[in-house]
């Protein structure tokens, strides 16, 4: 029987550099939590975090997001950071995680937005930028990629998913320091740690990379290859922002600038000295890069 966790607000307590303050809605009868600062009327910024971060991820980013004029919005997706989680495995879908993800944008009214994914922030919010395209006016992607299981798997990636499933004790903070270029505190490790008070909180960590269509007969490779039919008649503006040290999503930016429409002429970017979690690495430099671009279209 499913089991709704919800983890104690004091292990969110004196998260260095995260001062913002928590919201929640209601989602499928699950509580999700977002981060939402600047001006409320002005254009929105969504920041989807992936596998195993929450908008923690984000801390570096939002003020330079917000102190451009611009709102940001980053959520926890269901199973991680503040918002509830579920105790069973199976109960995590590819699917379920863009309908968590699409009822908070139209409960939030999120118009002329702009979406920025890295790692499954890619995976999730590309097929929701397509399936709610009224909402969306550009996107950035940065160390992410849409798969259908018609392309070879990275041997990097394998090899992080056989990690996932055979570590006995799943340490998030730890997990992206070897995602990392640059040595993350241990405070901030602490932080990424906080949402798993046990290894029964982490049922959706565990299930994320077991949910990503490596094989052409995934029941999700079907839905990715029709977004990739809408993304090859995307017209509005692709930017592309990966790092140069991310050894699973290498090469993938040139992938979408071929074959977006939106992406041509676009100043793509390659972030320097930064891994897979580039927002780590590199928040900062990330989102100037991100609001100067959007400050040009």
């Amino acid at each position: 029987m499913t089991e709704v966790l919800r983890t104690p607000d004091k292990r969110f307590s004196d998260l260095p550099e995260f001062t913002f303050e928590p919201n929640y809605t209601d989602v499928g009868g699950l509580r999700m939590h977002y981060v939402d600062e600047g001006d409320k009327n002005a254009r929105p910024v969504l920041l989807l975090h992936g596998e195993p971060t929450w908008s923690f991820l984000y801390r570096k980013m939002i003020p330079v997001i917000t102190g451009a004029g611009y709102r940001a919005v980053a959520p926890d997706l269901i199973g991680f950071g503040r918002s509830d989680k579920l105790s069973r495995r199976e109960d995590y879908t590819y699917q379920k995680h863009i309908d968590w993800l699409k009822e908070l944008i139209a409960k939030l009214d999120l118009r002329d937005a702009v979406l920025f994914g890295q790692d499954w922030g890619g995976l999730t919010g590309l097929r929701i930028a397509v399936e709610m395209e009224d909402r969306f006016s550009a996107i950035a992607a940065s160390n992410t990629f849409l798969p259908t299981g018609d392309q070879k798997t990275p041997k990097a990636f394998k090899l992080w998913r056989k990690l996932s499933q055979k570590t006995p004790i799943f340490l998030a903070g730890k997990i992206v320091q070897l995602g990392t270029v640059k040595k993350v505190p241990k405070n901030v490790r602490k932080a990424y740690d906080a949402p798993f008070p046990s290894e029964k909180y982490k049922a959706g960590a565990r299930q994320f990379p077991m949910l990503v269509p490596t094989e052409p007969d995934n029941v999700e490779s079907e839905n990715n290859r029709n977004a990739w039919e809408a993304l090859r008649n995307w017209e509005k503006p692709f930017l592309t922002a990966f790092s140069d040290g991310d050894p699973i999503m290498r090469g993938a930016d040139r992938f979408f600038q071929r074959y977006v429409p939106g992406a041509k002429g676009q100043p793509h970017t390659t972030i320097k000295g930064a891994g897979h979690f580039i927002q780590e690495d590199n928040g900062e430099e990330l989102a100037a890069v991100l609001v100067e671009w959007l400050s040009s279209l």
